[in-house]
This record gives C-alpha cells, sequence and structure tokens, in this order.
C-alpha cells in the first residue's frame, strides 16, 4: 500500500507539474501580454533562439485574426456557391494564361514532385488570386493569437514554434506580413509547414514563400511527400484527391481545386 501511495503521489506531481509549465489559453485578449512570457519559457525548450522569442516577445494581440477566425462562412456554401463566389472561371482562365506562359517552371516541376500545374495553378489563384493579396497581417502575432486563443490552440501551437524558428533561421522576420491566420507566400503555407516543406526552388540558397517559384516548389513537395502519386487521377474519388484534402480541411475547396485544376490542366 505505502508503494502505491507513493506511485500516486508521483503522477498526481507530474501532472501537476504539466500543466502548470503549459501556457494557458483565453477567450479575450487581456491575458496576452503574460501569456507571451509563459509560451517564450516553452519555446526556448523547444528550441527557439534568440531572434525568435524576441519576435514572440514583441507581437501584438490581433484582434482582426480573431474576427477571420470566427467568419469562415464561405466553406459553409455549396460548391457551386463557393465557386461562384472564388470566382472559378476567372481563376480558370488565367490559370490558363499563367501555366502556358511559365510553362518550363511547372514542367520541371511536375518532372522532380509529379504533380501537374493545373493543381499548383488552382491552389494558387485560390489563395492569393495569383500574388496579387498575399496578406496584411503580420504572421508572428496572428499564429501568436490563435496560440494562445483557446478554440484551436493545440492545432496553432507547433505553427507557432514553426514561425519562431523561421525567424531564427532568418526566412521571415517579425515584420513579415501574411493572411489572417499567419499563412505565408503565393499559396499561404502555415509556418510549420513551411518549415517542414519550405524548398529552394529557384537555386538562391534560401526558401522565400513570396518568390513564385519557391512558392510552387514548395507546394509541390507539400503534396508529393503528403503521398501524391504521379501519373494518378485526383478528382473525388482518385487516389491524389485524398492528397488535395491534406491542404484544406473544407470539402468545397478540395472539390472546387479539383474541378479548376482538371480545367486548367485541359
Amino acid at each position: 500500500m505505502p508503494a502505491l501511495k507513493s506511485f500516486s503521489l508521483a503522477i498526481c506531481v507530474a501532472l501537476f507539474a504539466s500543466s502548470a509549465s503549459a501556457a494557458s489559453c483565453s477567450d479575450t485578449g487581456g491575458r496576452y501580454e503574460a501569456w507571451k512570457t509563459e509560451m517564450a519559457a516553452e519555446a526556448r525548450a523547444e528550441g527557439v533562439g534568440q531572434r525568435g522569442l524576441a519576435a514572440l516577445m514583441g507581437s501584438s494581440y490581433s484582434g482582426p485574426t480573431i474576427a477571420a477566425d470566427r467568419n469562415q462562412r464561405s466553406f459553409r456554401y455549396t460548391l457551386e456557391k463557393f465557386m461562384q463566389v472564388r470566382g472559378a472561371d476567372t481563376i480558370v482562365s488565367q490559370g490558363r494564361s499563367r501555366k502556358a506562359k511559365n510553362a518550363n517552371l511547372f514542367a520541371a516541376i511536375e518532372q522532380r514532385y509529379g504533380v501537374p500545374a493545373g493543381v499548383l495553378v488552382a491552389i494558387h489563384g485560390m489563395e492569393t488570386g495569383f500574388g496579387g493579396f498575399m496578406g496584411d497581417t503580420r504572421i508572428v502575432s496572428a499564429i501568436a493569437t490563435l496560440t494562445y486563443d483557446c478554440r484551436r490552440s493545440a492545432f496553432f501551437r507547433p505553427h507557432l514554434i514553426g514561425a519562431l524558428k523561421l525567424v531564427d533561421e532568418g526566412a521571415i522576420t517579425a515584420s513579415t506580413v501574411g493572411a489572417k491566420h499567419g499563412e505565408w507566400g503565393h499559396t499561404q503555407f502555415l509556418p510549420g509547414n513551411a518549415l517542414i516543406y519550405g524548398v529552394d526552388g529557384n537555386g538562391d540558397g534560401k526558401v522565400d514563400l513570396n518568390n513564385l517559384t519557391d512558392a510552387m516548389a514548395s507546394t509541390a513537395n507539400f503534396l508529393r511527400q503528403k503521398g501524391w502519386r504521379p501519373g494518378a487521377g485526383y478528382q473525388e474519388g482518385e487516389p491524389n484527391f485524398a492528397v488535395i484534402q491534406q491542404w484544406n480541411a473544407a470539402t468545397v475547396y478540395q472539390q472546387a481545386i479539383a474541378i479548376m485544376a482538371k480545367r486548367i490542366d485541359g
């Protein structure tokens, strides 16, 4: 019995220590400054360096990010309505032109990763209107806010660590802007994914997802690493549709990308 009691006590102490060390989330911005200090200690323990920590401590709570996170109505539309609202016909029309204009780039990417141009072009058009608008929100502040917020804290936390490590590497800075959820570049990579799947497509020695070549190559690399099978179909019910599902969790988004990509690829 004494041994069992000691073992139980050890478990309770361990659980208390674990909960005490975790940065606490909140549904309002009132504790954000205190949370940053808690989160910085955790980030340091996970290998984030001084530049990344400074970026976190210099971040600010982003009200517009929270507003955007609470208002994603387009994903609840029917497929027909979603494609209309997101401008599918325009994406296809412009996408065909962009595919032809950058034929050598897309041929090289398909040869290396096995992902056809239509899929990459459709994602590019859907995410940023072919680079027309890549965001106006500081990436670190956006991701930190979403990690601090209780709704999806566990999902965004690895992306916050990723963002801070990207700062350490010099890929982004505390001032680099992206979309409201902290997505970066032409195809809107979340920072944790950028850290893992980002590649130097143009050979200049750095990964810059605001560069079209790097962004297209990185998107293809993400899809390939998620299981893309070169030459296999990507429409709903075909092998590679499951990989498109890894890019975005919304069913109408997945369906729209597959349909537009097929039209772009002809």
